[in-house]
């Protein structure tokens, strides 16, 4: 039984009789695998047909499709462990790495490069750069965000940004959108921040830099990374004046505009952001 069946596997693999191999002859190989290559070359082809047409649609500056936010996210400077801003006042390598995170962050912000590479624009009105027809306004220019601007929080007159005083900067931004109008009527968006309900009292004053907290319309509309090489994301710098000690603070910093919408619930970045400070006396 044992040799029938080794027979029966050995004629299987190939049969010198009828010279196929696993139950194929050559030519019938040949075919299948023939087959196989010109279906396949079929199916390449279409998928490179298809990529050649959508990339026919798309454009190097402009998004042709955009699943455009509401409202854009927030985020803050310096990055702190999961939105957790922590340190002591009295020890300075709890909190060197956030100064050195702000130094690094503001080096595009010196007025010295600011000057050279972006344009003194009129506050209060956005800066509109259409192209003129099939012809491109490319590349697109910028205004200028001097580092000054953020006085306290600038790291020039306080090299420590209010550290090593327990009075604290941290950097808000805004998300980047492709031609967004975050105001009208020459109204720009501005930035508040509160502590939770339970941490109200444990907040104190704050200081808003530039003053009242704006995002100024000069700034927008943004054009995208490769059309506006040079563009400079405006900020906003909040300084705690007075924050509780060895305490725990929830602090939400919300854009208030008149064109774009109030976050939902449904997204807790839309619009604010969320983050935890905490200042220990030692």
């Amino acid at each position: 039984v044992t040799s029938d069946g080794s027979s029966q596997w050995r004629d299987f693999f190939w049969n010198p009789r009828t010279h196929e191999l696993m139950g194929r002859t050559a030519t019938s190989w040949g075919l299948i695998l023939l087959f196989y290559l010109v279906f396949y070359l079929f199916l390449a082809g279409m998928f490179a047909l298809t990529m050649y047409v959508m990339l026919l649609t798309l454009d190097d500056y402009n998004p042709t499709w955009q699943d455009r936010l509401t409202t854009p996210g927030m985020m803050i400077r310096p990055k702190g462990d999961q939105l957790e801003i922590t340190f002591s006042v009295s020890d300075t390598e709890s909190w060197d790495g956030f100064v050195q995170n702000l130094n690094n962050f503001l080096s595009p912000y010196n007025d010295s490069y600011q000057v050279q590479t972006n344009d003194d624009c009129p506050p209060d009105q956005y800066f509109i750069q259409e192209d003129s027809g099939t012809v491109r306004n490319i590349p697109k220019r910028s205004c200028q965000f001097n580092r000054t601007v953020l006085q306290e929080c600038s790291g020039i007159s306080d090299p420590s940004y209010g550290y090593s005083s327990g009075q604290p900067c941290i950097l808000i931004k805004l998300n980047r959108v492709i031609g967004m109008l975050p105001g009208k009527d020459g109204q720009s968006p501005y930035v508040t921040c509160g502590a939770k309900k339970e941490d109200s009292a444990k907040m104190g004053p704050v200081k808003y830099f530039p003053p009242n907290g704006t995002f100024n319309l000069m700034y927008y509309p943004y054009y995208g990374k490769k059309a506006q090489v040079n563009y400079t994301q405006p900020l906003v710098a909040v300084k705690f004046m007075n924050a509780s000690l060895n305490s725990d603070i929830s602090v939400e910093c919300n854009i208030n505009s008149n064109t774009l919408a109030e976050g939902s619930e449904r997204d807790k970045f839309a619009g604010r952001v969320s983050f935890k400070l905490r200042i220990n006396d030692k």
